[in-house]
């Protein structure tokens, strides 16, 4: 559970600041946010299943440095990710 909440946050707050980066890519603080938790969501648990070390730690209750910096860093980057392309296409649309 605590990994979920790991990526969501992060997967948040990768949204906000890939939108705020740039204006070609801003979908609004709300857009921001659910597309960032949408991201964060997904790409923190296919990290999760790619490397069973984090999969296996996270199972067991005992969440290392490692794999919580793994999570945020997945998170994150999901988030942003996510919320660069919705924000592209949103904007590329509307021109």
């Amino acid at each position: 559970m605590e990994q979920i909440l790991i990526n969501l946050v992060s997967g948040a707050l990768g949204g906000v600041g890939a939108g705020k980066s740039s204006p070609t890519f801003d979908l609004g603080m709300a857009g921001n946010v659910i597309s960032g938790l949408v991201g964060g969501g997904v790409l923190g648990q296919i990290v999760t299943l790619l490397l069973p070390s984090v999969m296996a730690a996270a199972q067991s209750g005992n969440l290392s440095v490692g794999g919580v910096v793994s999570q945020v860093v997945a998170g994150g980057a999901g988030g942003a990710i996510l919320t660069a392309i919705i924000g592209a296409f949103k904007n590329k649309a509307a021109a």
